[in-house]
């Protein structure tokens, strides 16, 4: 039986299916000798190459794994930037097949929660808005936020794109600190909204004429950011955690993990490792030391 092109490359972990479909939109795919157009189908004999290599279809499946970023601002969600800005990429452990895709995307200016996995088919399935899987931010609006746009961001406001809401704002405690009077004109909400649009918590409040000063991912579906967990650091979840996310999305549970979980634990040791490779990367990117890349560790 044929499937979807799309699809089929992304179950051998190649990517997402959004990444594929721009491989085949640019003529980096071809069918029994012949570059096809998105839309094509595939049968299990047919010979398919991306970039003229041959994909090996009948290979064993590797296990799902996912990896949780903790990123830092000024970091692009892209594999490469022509402007030479650091990746969320840049730090991630190498994998033996295929290759880590992200789970969603956060801008420049967002920090937090970020997930990868080698498996394209969960990746597209967490993406997709039709399975409501909730994302939590911590946001900090410039402003006296009044009630009623409370109500309105709640409701629905109408973006550029279709309607928008969240489905909780709660607003945080305010502390009383010594500082500018900036500061004291900040004020900090949880939101909660079940879809991934571009920038779509910053323009919801920005429609209300709210300026977002910080906006940091803490919380996706029922995983919260690991505590303690450094910026720039990642950590592979184990399999329970995997498999949260795999029947979310209704794809079977995964049976293996390559992680070692009492070698995973945050403990002291481990976290102070995080912090120095973090740092040491900091300084190669600013060009102190010239040295390779270092990445928290490979497997």
């Amino acid at each position: 039986m044929s499937e979807k092109l799309q699809k089929v490359l992304a179950n051998v972990g190649l990517g997402s299916r959004r990444e594929i479909e721009k491989w085949i939109e640019h003529g980096r795919v071809s069918v029994n000798g012949t570059v096809v157009t998105l839309g094509a189908r595939v049968e299990a004999t047919d010979q398919i190459r991306v970039d003229g290599r041959i994909i090996n279809l009948n290979k064993r499946k590797s296990v799902c794994r996912v990896l949780m970023y903790n990123k830092p601002e000024g970091e692009m969600c892209t594999r490469k930037d022509p402007e030479g800005r650091p990746t969320v990429f840049d730090r991630l452990p190498r994998i033996k097949d295929g290759r880590w895709v992200a789970i969603g995307r956060l801008d420049i200016n967002t920090s937090g929660l970020l997930l990868f996995t080698n498996d394209g088919e969960l990746a597209n399935r967490l993406m997709h808005p039709r399975h409501e899987v909730e994302r939590e931010y911590a946001v900090r609006v410039f402003g006296d936020v009044k009630e009623q746009d409370i109500r309105k961001l709640t409701q629905g406001i109408k973006l550029e794109d279709g309607m928008a809401q969240f489905k909780q704002v709660k607003r945080r405690a305010t502390v009383t600190q010594q500082g500018s009077d900036e500061d004291s004109l900040n004020q900090w909400f949880d939101v909660v909204l079940t879809e991934g649009r571009n920038r779509e918590v910053r323009r919801m409040w920005e429609s209300l004429d709210y300026k977002v000063s910080r906006l940091i991912r803490v919380r996706y579906g029922k995983l919260p950011l690991k505590k303690r967990l450094p910026q720039g650091a990642w950590v592979e979840l184990p399999l329970e955690e995997i498999n949260y996310l795999r029947e979310t999305v209704q794809l079977p549970k995964e049976t293996e993990t390559v992680l070692d979980e009492k070698k995973a634990q945050l403990d002291h040791v481990r976290l102070s490792r995080m912090r120095r490779s973090v740092k040491k990367h900091k300084l190669v990117q600013q060009g102190v030391k010239k040295t390779p890349k270092t990445r928290q560790g490979r497997s």
